[in-house]
């Protein structure tokens, strides 16, 4: 076990106390490039702490000092309609706290946060960010806010309104910062901060989630997480043993079957074990 709690533990337990806010400050100003002060955190419907947890991700939802919303999920396991259940996230979000009777103007900007450990699609780079725009079919042009709209909403694009998706592919990162936002990728990774590192927050979580300085219950509880995922790489590994000798079995069953379409047909021994790749036992049964 590494000296500094993994993120994803932290996030479920440790980061939840206010106190702590300046590490999730510090990794959301560093991702979107500006001061961020996490003021609230909404609810946490990812946050199991049962012994049954051992597949869990985690999701968190954040509000920062301008009302903005941030959802913040890790992701251990590939899903193949990952694109599609976050938009479902933000959608559902925008939705819920969008009061009845209020004008559309009262829509919270969101971000969703996406930190996955598994390759989702096809792309070389660790860290994505989408967002909407509105270009212009036959001049190509950028639609804007209006003055009127700028002046009402504080606003100048229209991406300025809707959500914004990050997705960082944690395992694509080389373990080498580039910049600052790469060492907070770096100890997504690799559970560590290096000292020279500078990145906002990365001071605070230094200190914050040394394994050390949790409380026995935390202590505990930490140990069980391990242990958990243990329980977890041994079920995927059980998985791909089974599904690897299944095909196994069934391609044997093939080769058995062209064996012995071969015999039939009156085909050379020796030319059939050269094709299937049994052996001449094993071709002398199919008959």
């Amino acid at each position: 076990m590494k000296n500094l709690i993994r993120f994803d533990w932290a996030l479920k337990r440790l980061l939840r106390n206010k106190a702590n806010y300046k590490v999730l400050d510090g990794f959301m100003s560093e991702l979107l490039n500006e001061d961020i002060t996490i003021i609230n955190i909404l609810e946490s419907e990812g946050n199991q702490e049962t012994e049954d947890d051992k597949f869990n991700r985690v999701d968190l939802l954040v509000e920062n000092s301008k009302k903005e919303l941030t959802i913040i999920e890790i992701q251990q396991r590939n899903e193949f309609d990952y694109f599609h259940r976050i938009l479902y996230g933000t959608s559902k979000l925008i939705a819920e706290y969008l009061k009845l009777g209020e004008p559309y103007s009262n829509i919270r900007k969101v971000y969703s946060v996406n930190i996955l450990y598994f390759d989702l699609g096809q792309g070389e780079d660790y860290i994505y960010h989408g967002k909407t725009d509105f270009e212009g079919i036959h001049k190509h042009d950028k639609l804007l806010l209006s003055e009127k709209q700028i002046e009402k909403f504080h606003k100048f694009k229209p991406e300025q309104i809707f959500p914004e998706y990050f997705i960082i592919k944690v395992n694509r990162f080389d373990d080498f910062a580039k910049s600052t936002l790469d060492e907070w990728i770096y100890y997504l990774k690799n559970d560590e901060i290096k000292d020279e590192f500078k990145a906002k927050g990365l001071l605070e979580a230094k200190e914050i989630l040394k394994v050390d300085k949790l409380s026995e219950d935390d202590r505990r509880a930490y140990k069980r997480y391990w242990e958990n995922k243990s329980y977890e790489a041994s079920i995927v590994d059980t998985i791909k043993t089974e599904q690897e000798y299944y095909k196994k079995e069934v391609k044997k069953e093939l080769y058995f079957e062209i064996a012995k379409k071969c015999l039939q047909k009156g085909m050379n021994i020796m030319d059939i074990i050269e094709l299937t790749g049994l052996s001449k036992e094993e071709i002398e049964k199919s008959e």
